[in-house]
């Protein structure tokens, strides 16, 4: 599921997002806003904190009665601000982008919800309590929908599809993460063959959509 949904991610990017930014800004401006939304991602995974933290396991004490323990917090409050982003993307796109984006960000939360919970119950004593943060920090998907609706009539559209297009550079980066790290511990054919379909399944349905 992790190179799959990083596979819709990059899919959506190239063949939903971008052409739709390059015919309102032209091809030049389109890349640079979508090479900021990449760039700014990049620099806050590599300086500031993990961009998916729920793929992004810490430390392991195998004495504790709990086998992740203390990484509950810093988890679910990485985990809410990433969910939040996600509703804003979601809500930011227009008509015709719409699709894409619930698209790529329903195949990029499976797994992320998957590996979010497993780690909440491995730095929780109760699966309760796990199941229900777990659900507040995905629900800001909703939160982070909310506020892009209240913003986004103080908003021009250029300022929208520059928003648009750095998200699409978001989704470029994080499709290449996970497939990078799928990479790195499965070997390349377990890899990039659901990472492939992904792409293929995101470009064709553009298609029908279109």
């Amino acid at each position: 599921m992790v190179p799959f949904g990083g596979g819709v991610l990059l899919g959506v990017a190239a063949v939903w997002i971008l052409p739709e930014m390059a015919e309102f800004f032209g091809w030049p401006a389109a890349l640079a806003w979508t090479a900021a939304g990449f760039a700014l991602l990049w620099f806050v995974d590599r300086y500031l904190h993990p961009v998916c933290p729920a793929c992004s396991p810490g430390h392991e004490h195998d004495d504790c009665a709990t086998r992740l323990h203390g990484f509950a917090t810093p988890l679910l409050i990485a985990a809410g601000l990433h969910s939040a982003l996600d509703g804003w993307s979601v809500a930011a796109g227009n008509s015709v982008l719409a699709p894409a984006f619930t698209i790529g960000i329903a195949f990029h939360k499976l797994p992320e919800g998957i590996a979010l919970g497993v780690m909440a119950r491995a730095s929780m004593d109760r699966k309760i309590v796990a199941i229900f943060w777990c659900a507040a920090a995905e629900s800001m998907t909703l939160v982070g929908g909310g506020v892009e609706n209240a913003l986004a009539p103080h908003l021009n559209p250029r300022s929208l599809y520059a928003l648009l297009a750095i998200a699409g550079g978001s989704f470029l980066y994080l499709g290449a993460h996970a497939i990078h790290g799928e990479l790195r511990r499965s070997g390349p054919a377990p890899t990039f063959l659901p990472a492939l379909t992904g792409v293929a399944g995101s470009s064709v349905l553009r298609f029908f959509v279109g």
